[in-house]
Order: C-alpha cells, then structure tokens, then sequence
C-alpha cells in the first residue's frame, strides 16, 4: 500500500481507519480509541505515525495488536535530473549577448 492509498483509510465518513508503523499497516477501525480516524485529539488515521508513536506513552504492543491490513511501500526517491545551475544559465546568455554584440558592429 502507498502512502496516498493509506492516506484513504482515516477513519472518516465512514471509511476504515488504518496507521502504519515501521512499514506495517494496522486497522484500527474497531478500537474506541480511534473514533472517526482521530486518537486523543494528536494522532490522524491514514498516515505513517512511525515517529510520532516514539513519543508516545504506550509500548509499541498495544498497536501491534491490532490486525495487520498490509504493509506500507515507500515512495522511492526522486531522482534528480541533471540540469545546470542558474549561475550557468546566467553566464552562458551574457556571453552569447558580448559574442552578438561583437559581430553586430
């Protein structure tokens, strides 16, 4: 499951209400805990809550009971295209402008 289709499960409307932790996606649809996807007012269903359940006072145990719904694929990262820097841009149009001025006169 992706991020954005996770982020269809928050517990709205309706819909089911999933978290994931550490890549593993939980259904917590049925806890009271977790009424219309929202846990103690700090924590949203349909995201990644990895980080924020390392502050939290309960032990990873208590998520971990709930029914695993799958697992969480992270988006790989963009790859950065090559390009060249605006400094380069900036030199490269002022050298065609001397090179047309030189050949204008």
């Amino acid at each position: 499951m992706t991020e954005q289709e996770l982020a269809r499960y928050d517990g709205q409307n309706g819909r089911a209400a999933y978290i994931a932790v550490s890549g593993t996606v939980y259904d917590v649809s049925t806890s009271p805990y977790w009424q219309n996807g929202r846990h103690e007012d700090l924590h949203q269903a349909g995201r990644d809550l990895t980080e924020e359940l390392k502050s939290a006072p309960h032990v990873r145990a208590v998520v971990e009971r709930f029914p695993v719904a799958g697992r969480l694929e992270k988006a790989p990262p963009q790859e950065k295209k090559p390009g060249l820097p605006l400094l380069s841009i900036i030199i490269m149009i002022l050298v065609l402008i001397l090179l047309i001025a030189t050949f204008i006169r």
